[in-house]
């Protein structure tokens, strides 16, 4: 099985797909910027004392205060804020880490007004992203996450994943963390430890430790409040992270800053892989060219078709996902009725598998397979969705079918779910129901043109229009691409994209950057 990951550079955001085989089974997509980041860390100030909440508004230098509950504090809130004194006493000499000393735990049953104060200094960590009118949720335990370990300062335990299920294997690992693990830190082991050399877990270590190390220095130098000290990597970074895959045969980005940043991340976790990272240059979007595009299209939305005819219906309720399995129009099997509910049962195991790390698909899901009648049938089923599910880094718990024919399904759910609308309001008419003649398409595009070339100065610059558009306007040897680049310069590209509706079209200058040529005063 061959991996890939492909990864999406535009202006507003980014995204990343996974693909095994060349299909498309893992895609996420973010905001590319953000006033904040989970994972951050800021020496901030406690601006408001909320006693009937138990908790404390901060300025972390954000428009709306961040929420700091008591509970958050954490056990070793006491040992931070000594520490903090200290390394804040002397501007020139940091005082060591390792000769801090451990207070007694924080009482859970404190209150925020004996422990903090208004204007008091407080290292935080973003927990929770700002959201509609509400700031960001922050926490005082801090933690700095990397491939296979989180480091957390004052704290001494050292946990084990628990989906590591050799009891030999969660030994080794407590043993050996134990013996590498800095003072007054505490480290939790995460799934892809497992196995692991100690070199390899060392050196991750340490960069965690650096990074901690490098907070602490930006919080004895500085005066500034509020200020930054830890900054989350970047969102390909953070999204490439629980993604990797020593096994990945590429990994392909279409921006060379970006590039950059995974090329240096994979050469720190991985340095003999550094090469798999490779910068896509191609005229042609990069989704397009990797066939992502049609695939995500096809994937997402409440009908899901997979072969031979069959189709999956995907319902989200209040209370679970439905998922109801139809053979369609597929030919019957010669063997009879019970092979043909088989076959579809088995292709329906395998999409579905593959749709749950897709959608993101948590909670309760229901199934409603084709009904069979052999018991040895349905414990092949069952068999095969718990082996399609091995590859699902989210925790799931499968029962074999009931009495209706029905399994259910328990999943964790990874990360927000992933909600990708199929369905396009028209660009054209903007859902007004009219638009112009399909035939002046091509003279509103030269006005566009013309605008843009003559008025605004714009002189190289690409346009994204639908491939049978795109096919249409580069016909003939004197083509319409031709007389235009006659007419307004050669800078004019024309570039065909499938993620555009029909008579949709996108201008983009010499660095890629978005121009915004619509109005909609041109669909009356």
């Amino acid at each position: 099985m061959t991996s890939e990951v492909v990864i999406d550079v535009q202006q507003k955001e980014i995204s990343i797909a996974l693909l095994e085989d060349k299909k498309l089974v893992e895609y996420q997509s973010e905001p590319r910027e953000v006033s904040f980041s989970v994972g951050n860390v800021y020496m901030a100030k406690v601006k408001k004392l909320m006693p009937g909440l138990n908790a404390c508004f901060v300025d972390v230098g954000f428009e709306r205060d961040a929420f700091l509950h008591y509970l958050d504090l954490g056990s070793q809130f006491d040992s931070y804020a000594k520490y903090l004194k200290q390394v804040q006493s002397d501007r020139k000499k940091l005082y060591p880490f390792a000769k801090a000393s451990r207070l007694p735990d924080l009482k859970k049953d404190g209150s925020v007004q004996t422990t903090l104060t208004s204007g008091q200094e407080v290292l935080v960590q973003i927990v929770k992203e700002p959201i509609s009118t509400k700031g960001p949720r922050l926490t005082c335990e801090l933690s700095f996450a990397g491939r296979y370990l989180i480091l957390i300062p004052f704290n001494d335990k050292v946990s084990v994943s628990s989906k590591i299920k050799s009891g030999e294997e969660r030994a080794r690992l407590k043993q050996l963390i134990h013996s590498i693990k800095p003072k007054n830190c505490g480290v939790i082991v995460r799934t892809v430890a497992e196995g692991k050399r100690v070199a390899e877990l060392d050196a991750e270590l340490k960069t965690l430790t650096k990074y901690w190390e490098e907070a602490i220095e930006k919080v004895q130098k500085t005066q500034k409040r509020p200020q930054l000290v830890f900054e989350e990597t970047s969102r390909a970074v953070a999204l490439l992270r629980d993604l990797f895959n020593p096994t990945y045969e590429n990994i392909y980005v279409n921006d060379e800053d970006v590039f950059k940043e995974v090329k240096h991340y994979v050469s720190m976790i991985a340095p003999d892989k550094v090469d798999i990272v490779k910068l896509y240059s191609g005229k042609v979007p990069i989704f397009d060219n990797f066939n992502i595009t049609k695939q995500i299209k096809s994937s997402f939305g409440k009908a899901v078709n997979y072969k031979h005819g069959a189709y999956l219906i995907i319902e989200h309720t209040e209370a679970l996902h439905v998922v109801d399995v139809n053979s369609g129009n597929r030919t019957r099997s010669e063997k009879g009725q019970e092979a043909n509910a088989l076959e579809v049962n088995l292709g329906a195991a395998d999409e579905l598998a593959r749709q749950l790390r897709l959608r993101d698909m948590g909670g309760i899901i229901v199934v409603d397979f084709i009904d069979m009648n052999l018991a040895e049938d349905r414990q092949m089923l069952y068999e095969r969705m718990c082996k399609n599910m091995q590859k699902d880094r989210a925790r799931h718990n499968i029962l074999p079918l009931s009495k209706f024919g029905l399994m259910q399904i328990t999943r964790q759910r990874v990360r927000p779910a992933m909600d990708v609308s199929v369905d396009e309001t028209c660009p054209t008419c903007f859902g007004k129901g009219k638009i112009k003649s399909s035939i002046l398409f091509t003279d509103q595009l030269e006005g566009k043109i013309d605008r843009l070339v003559n008025k605004i100065g714009v002189k190289k610059f690409y346009l994204h229009v639908h491939p049978y558009v795109a096919a249409f306007i580069n016909q003939g040897f004197i083509s319409l691409k031709r007389q235009w680049q006659l007419k307004y310069g050669f800078g004019l590209h024309i570039v065909s994209s499938q993620k555009l509706a029909f008579l949709q079209y996108e201008f983009y200058d010499a660095k890629k950057q978005f121009i915004d040529m619509k109005e909609e005063i041109e669909t009356k």
